[in-house]
């Protein structure tokens, strides 16, 4: 029984799931062609980028080049980014930054007037733009939601949240959102021309987290149980340095702290990173992060200590870090940051290409919810941002160039409540157990089993189904890959397969996984005769 559609809109031009930095960039890139953006609450504020903290990698300073950039993206990828794809977004980067200028991010500046750039860790050189020295998301996103509230093109609807794409003759030719939860619910049709999900991470899939509530995962779920290919979803880089003060979601100790000399320690002011790795702190995220991951295992407490790299200037070099400190009792600058790793950035995604489109006709795919390839196994810091610039602005032109506007029609209703469902607690636990920095098959396994658990127990629920399938998916994704790289460790198989190449599949895929893991053991004929 299909459900009741309460409203049917048409939109003039494109459709945008997500106002966070792709989804806002996007649109302003594709004016004058009009576009809808669709946002849970609050564009400008909620969501990851507006708490990105380092900055955005940009070959911008003097003596940089995009070459070694590029270099340094397919180093950090442990041998599965996309070449040609690092190419490109290399050479793009300094471009995007002007754009990004030209619409009023407030990035530091040099003595002489120029750019300011920072180093982190995997870079080859300082090339990281930032603003106030942590606050580059908030400030950049708070500088693109302006400009498109200014921009006539732009029309920007609050409260409506997303739950399935609609697709008529194989084409995605809009998407259903409700208002409301519960026994009173409105749900609406809303047609376009183009479709664009900008919809971020799934970190809050995860227990422990620097990601928001709304990191959910349901764009790449909408997308998987659309048919969509799915790329490299097992891929889960977890930052290393969360500041470990109970909160949710864990606030972040951004890796330029790293940059400037800060060290890692234990209870007992033991540095332990310089005998993991040769670069020590400033080694790829999954080597810190396992590293700490392995220290807190043994019983002890981590620390990133400021004191000699940064001390008394703290308040001023690293504010947003700073307050939250101060806030929970600690003074960054004379005492060290307690830190544990939590999830943070998901390297796969909805497969796209260069110009963003994704295997369904009439869907494009921006940002984190996306995977282009850049990444490879483990994103190098900074590049997160970039990939949403260098791909929005491409989506645009694509959009703008093969789509025409056409006439609107509806008017959709104020929203009655713009909160989405939460993620399950259950769903939360076990995607850190048993799909977290460390895994092997029986986790992996028991993990597909209880995602079809609370399935079941959830009564297939649409924006349910949206979580479970893309958890489905990272952990089929990571039980099927037999070899340990980047963000996937598996403890029962740790080396890396040379032969190793990116992962490509459907909801399909990963449900044949899930059944020969789950299946029941079969009984011998021994046994079936007692």
């Amino acid at each position: 029984m299909k459900p009741h559609i309460d409203n049917v809109i048409e939109t003039q031009g494109a459709l945008i799931l997500g106002a966070g930095v792709a989804g806002l960039f996007t649109a302003l890139k594709m004016a004058p062609f009009p576009c809808v953006v669709l946002a849970d609450e609050h564009p400008g504020v909620s969501g990851s980028s507006a708490r990105a903290q380092g900055g955005i990698a940009a070959s911008v300073g003097r003596g940089d080049t995009w070459q070694s950039h590029a270099a340094d993206t397919i180093a950090a990828g442990a041998g599965l980014s996309d070449p040609d794809i690092a190419a490109l977004v290399a050479r793009e980067a300094p471009e995007r930054i002007h754009d990004l200028v030209e619409f009023g991010a407030p990035f530091d500046r040099a003595k002489d007037g120029s750019l300011a750039v920072g180093r982190e860790a995997a870079h080859s050189a300082a090339r990281i733009v930032h603003v106030k020295g942590d606050r580059a998301g908030a400030e950049v996103m708070a500088a693109l939601a302006a400009r498109a509230r200014e921009t006539g093109s732009i029309r920007i609807i609050e409260g409506f949240h997303a739950i399935e794409l609609a697709i008529e003759d194989g084409r995605v030719v809009g998407l259903f959102a409700r208002t409301w939860h519960g026994p009173v619910q409105r749900l609406i049709l809303i047609r376009a021309c183009a479709v664009v999900l900008a919809t971020g991470g799934l970190g809050a899939l995860y227990a422990v987290s620097t990601n928001p509530p709304e990191s959910r995962g349901e764009g790449l779920g909408m997308a998987a149980r659309a048919g969509a290919v799915i790329a490299d979803p097992e891929f889960v880089q977890f930052h290393p340095t969360a500041i470990a003060i109970d909160k949710d979601p864990a606030p972040l100790a951004t890796e330029a702290l790293r940059g400037e000399g800060a060290i890692l320690i234990d209870e007992t002011g033991r540095r332990f990173m310089p005998g993991v790795h040769t670069l020590a702190e400033l080694a790829p995220r999954d080597v810190v992060a396992r590293a700490i991951h392995r220290e807190l295992v043994a019983g002890h407490k981590v620390f990133l200590d400021c004191r000699k790299a940064v001390g008394a200037k703290f308040a001023s070099a690293f504010p947003t870090v700073y307050e939250i400190c101060r806030g929970a009792g600690i003074d960054p600058a004379t005492q060290p940051i307690p830190v544990a790793p939590a999830a943070h950035y998901h390297m796969g995604g909805i497969a796209s290409d260069v110009r963003g489109r994704t295997s369904l006709e009439g869907l494009w795919a921006i940002g984190e919810c996306a995977c282009t390839g850049l990444h490879g196994a483990n994103r190098l810091a900074s590049n997160s941002l970039l990939e949403a610039l260098v791909f929005g602005a491409r989506a645009a032109d694509d959009i703008r160039a093969t789509t025409k506007p056409r006439k609107s029609r509806g008017t959709p209703p104020a929203p009655a409540r713009s909160a989405a469902p939460p993620v399950p607690r259950q769903l939360r636990e076990v995607m850190t157990r048993y799909a977290g920095l460390e895994r092997d098959a029986a986790g992996l396994s028991e993990a597909l089993a209880r995602i079809a658990q609370i399935e079941r127990a959830g009564g297939h629920e649409a924006s349910l189904l949206n979580m479970t399938v893309t958890a489905k998916m990272v952990v089929a994704g990571a039980l099927a890959r037999h070899e340990s790289r980047g963000g996937h460790y598996r403890s029962d198989f740790t080396a890396t397969d040379t032969t190793g190449e990116r992962t490509f599949m459907t909801l399909a895929d990963a449900e044949r996984i899930a059944a020969d893991a789950i299946a029941p053991e079969p009984v011998s004929p021994a046994c079936a005769a007692k």
